[in-house]
């Protein structure tokens, strides 16, 4: 048997080029562990998770401004994020703390790791990817605070990145009013990120 026909053949691992190659209003791909993986379509609920946690943390999304609107961050929804030539992700929502990144850049894609993410999960698949590939991904990338937002099951789980990789810091249901680290300031409704209106 020949050298050349006894070697596996390599795999070629996804990278910017590759998700750049397809048309702008079809790139809604992630780039995770060198795969090229399309996101699963967003159904209604998956929307409402997405902008009820922005609305709820708007607080945060402004200059720091005393104890009832902290501010301190920059609250991003579906910005492409490349950590690593081979990893490039569309977390749902994505903070900053200004203190690390003062402006929102222009450039495409943002290379800064964010210090929070929160996943918004709304199928299966979802849950398999966000449960475990990408917080293995998130962790290795050193953020911080990975939040879950499983509107299936309806409830909120907070991860906390230590020496050990995430640690669940809180898990609370539809029916719990919480206050949760990095945004520990402002009490979250879980009922209203689930759909109920807020009182």
């Amino acid at each position: 048997m020949s050298t050349a026909s006894a070697q596996t053949p390599r795999v070629k691992l996804a990278s910017l080029a590759d998700l750049l190659a397809i048309p702008e209003e079809q790139r809604f791909h992630e780039i995770l562990d060198g795969e090229l993986v399309r996101k699963e379509l967003a159904s209604p609920r998956h929307g409402l998770g997405q902008s009820r946690m922005s609305r709820v943390l708007e607080p945060f999304d402004r200059k720091p401004n005393g104890p009832t609107r902290p501010g301190g961050w920059w609250i991003l929804t579906a910005v492409t994020l490349e950590l690593a030539i081979h990893q490039i992700e569309r977390p749902d929502l994505a903070g900053m703390r200004r203190e690390r990144m003062p402006t929102v850049p222009e450039a495409y894609p943002l290379r800064v790791p964010p210090d929070w993410i929160c996943e918004v999960i709304a199928g299966s698949d979802a849950r398999r990817r966000d449960g475990v590939q990408k917080r293995r991904i998130y962790a290795e990338h050193g953020v911080s605070h990975y939040w879950l937002l499983d509107m299936g099951r309806e409830v909120l789980t907070v991860l906390l990145l230590t020496g050990r990789g995430y640690v669940e810091v809180q898990e609370a249901g539809r029916s719990e009013r919480i206050h949760a680290e990095p945004f520990a300031a402002v009490e979250l409704p879980l009922a209203v990120l689930f759909g109920e209106d807020a009182e």
